[in-house]
């Protein structure tokens, strides 16, 4: 009987103190208030025209203009030069295909260029196309202004007006 009552309270002790020990460990739980956020997305491939006007950002003026229509780089037919070096819109013509179910343009901004480039997205690949050239005036928004930057076609490398 004496043995079984020593191991009756080793038993009682160790549960005690197992109970302590969690009790310790597990009353930090829920007292501080940690955010924890998603993962940042990874970064976003730049698309064509990014690509270009990154090349002509680091290249200026050594461009060369890009060869073949591509949707993303469609050449200017010409800019309306802003009133003043303040100005935070250029308006630009765009020649795009009269396929083009819709079209635009939109700037890449360094410290000294504003790269331009014309767009078109095509109705659809299936069907007759007569690939008429259509113009049309499009704004593009800058999101500084203009100051003395030079304005840049992206399609062909050239500047579209002297500022």
């Amino acid at each position: 009987m004496r043995g079984s009552h020593l191991s009756r309270t080793r038993s009682l002790t160790t549960v005690l103190a197992l109970a302590v020990a969690g009790t310790a460990v597990l009353s930090g739980c829920g007292q501080k208030q940690q955010t924890v956020g998603s993962a940042p997305p990874p970064p976003k491939k730049p698309d064509a025209f990014e690509q270009r006007a990154d090349q002509i950002v680091r290249h200026w003026p050594k461009v060369s203009p890009v060869t073949g229509r591509q949707q993303a780089l469609l050449p200017l037919a010409g800019a309306d030069r802003p009133k003043d070096t303040g100005a935070r819109e250029i308006t630009v013509t765009v020649g795009h295909s009269a396929c083009d179910v819709d079209f635009g343009a939109r700037g890449h901004e360094s410290k000294d260029l504003v790269v331009i480039t014309g767009w078109g997205k095509r109705k659809s690949s299936k069907g007759m196309c007569t690939e008429q050239l259509a113009t049309d005036k499009v704004k593009v928004q800058l999101k500084s202004a203009l100051g003395d930057r030079k304005v840049v076609d992206a399609a062909t490398g050239k500047e579209l007006f002297k500022s």
